[in-house]
């Protein structure tokens, strides 16, 4: 057993992916482990003056409207087929049926076709070039992209699967969802692998397909790396010895589904955990207390800032959206109406969509707010580094509250998290769901400035909020 095999479901998986990995390498991170990694006790720094050398280039992928982001999201018929692995350029992409079935993006969404100008085949322009030198990839290195199926994600994977191969990574385009017979295909394709691999590289330790691929093939060495706040919901269950459960679920009881798939949860509970027999990594930039028997390793963009900006910094303020109204935490009147009031306070003209969130809702956005949406065809931590990015950014509680600060260390830029007010959460949300996003906001950077929302009257989608 030789190999690292990682699964990546998100583009901000596949991301922090090659940030493990470039903190790996001996001459990036330090001495090298028993299992031939590079020891991964400190991630490497910047050059002095934030201006590493200069370096391939990189390729394209900056904030792409809303439109030009559904319509290029999706492979199709044109994108790589189930089990390709290949370093070679990925293919163009197809218009994604799913997209269409939408109907067309409101003309209100359409921002420019780039924060850069036009995209080219072989990298950004100057103004968010590539910089640093690129550490040769492990051979022994297999990057599996278990495609989702909502086309803004997959067009964002793409995008981030041809920054992997441009680094050197084999990349499997797996469709692990593509209809009946797709999850037989793909645990016999990927038998070969998973039997030889020696680490595995996971960021959703509760996708179902993760699960299943541990409770079937367990690793020698087990690595987590971050998906949203998920990390931190998985190291406290970890801790406390409890069913692996997503912090947005709302009660405890569990439907037909959760019990078929019962005992799958239970052994893959089983196999994230470490024994005498495996260890387990957890690869954050979030604070993360190190569940009993587990290590944790501190991710600080790096790969990042090494491959991209300094950016072009803007005398505005940009907006981070959450997709907390899409699953069912936030009522969508009070999101609407802090979006609103967050652009007014701040002067935002920006508003950086997650790539969850529903037309319907950015169309509001833009109508009542007036602000420019953007549809980012890479992670945020990409989109900002390369620039350009606000003077300021505010978010609502995610990641990028953890993130974006070290993304961005020496640039001058200040973000800014908005705390989730007890009477924005809807009625069914679940009881842990203020608890939690309060912990989110709480545990910050402390260069983080934190904004709370008070209301100057009764709480109804017509008041008006101020934040202080």
């Amino acid at each position: 057993m030789t190999g690292r095999l990682a699964f990546v479901e998100s583009p901000v998986q596949l991301l922090n992916v090659l940030e493990w990995a470039h903190a790996q390498s001996p001459t990036v991170g330090g001495t090298t482990a028993p299992d031939g990694r590079g020891a991964a006790i400190h991630a490497a720094e910047p050059p002095a003056g934030g201006h590493p050398a200069t370096g391939p280039a990189v390729p394209a992928g900056g904030a792409r409207t809303a439109r030009a982001a559904e319509q290029a999201a999706h492979p199709g018929d044109g994108g790589e087929p189930s089990g390709s692995a290949t370093p070679s350029a990925a293919a163009p992409v197809a218009g994604d049926p799913a997209a269409a079935a939408q109907g067309p993006t409101p003309a209100s969404l359409h921002g420019p076709a780039s924060l850069h100008g036009p995209e080219g085949p072989h990298g950004p322009d100057a103004d968010g070039a590539a910089s640093a030198s690129v550490v040769p990839a492990p051979v022994d290195f297999t990057l599996v992209v278990l495609s989702p199926t909502d086309p803004m994600s997959r067009g964002q994977l793409r995008r981030m699967a041809q920054l992997a191969r441009d680094d050197g990574f084999t990349v499997r385009w797996q469709e692990a969802r593509g209809g009946r017979g797709s999850l037989v295909q793909t645990l016999r394709e990927l038998a070969p692998l998973l039997r030889s691999a020696e680490r595995i590289i996971v960021g959703d330790p509760f996708s179902r397909y993760v699960q299943l691929l541990l409770t079937l093939f367990a690793p020698k060495h087990l690595t987590v790396v971050d998906d949203g706040t998920a990390t931190m919901e998985y190291a406290a269950q970890l801790a406390r010895g409890e069913r692996l459960v997503r912090w947005h679920r709302r009660g405890s009881s569990r439907g037909p589904r959760e019990l078929v798939l019962a005992p799958v949860t239970a052994a893959a509970r089983r196999k994230l955990a470490p024994n005498g027999r495996r260890t387990v990594e957890i690869f954050t930039s979030l604070p993360v207390e190190p569940p009993p028997g587990t290590t944790v390793t501190r991710n600080t963009f790096a790969w990042t800032r090494s491959r991209f900006g300094p950016p072009r910094i803007t005398k505005g303020a940009d907006l981070v959206g959450t997709s907390l109204v899409e699953t069912g935490v936030v009522d969508a009147d009070q999101y609407a109406l802090a979006v609103a009031e967050l652009a007014r306070t701040h002067g935002a003209t920006r508003y950086f969509a997650h790539r969850r969130e529903s037309a319907e809702k950015l169309h509001r956005i833009a109508v009542e707010t007036g602000l420019e949406i953007v549809r980012p065809d890479l992670p945020l931590e990409l989109i900002a580094r390369r620039g350009p990015i606000g003077r300021s950014v505010v978010s609502f509680p995610s990641t990028v509250v953890h993130t974006l600060p070290l993304a961005l260390v020496g640039t001058g830029v200040k973000v800014a998290v908005c705390e989730i007010a007890p009477e924005w959460l809807k009625e069914n949300a679940s009881p842990r769901a203020q608890g939690f996003l309060a912990g989110v906001t709480g545990t910050a950077a402390h260069e983080v400035d934190r904004l709370t929302a008070q209301a100057t009257q009764a709480t109804q989608p017509s008041q008006r909020l101020e934040f202080g």
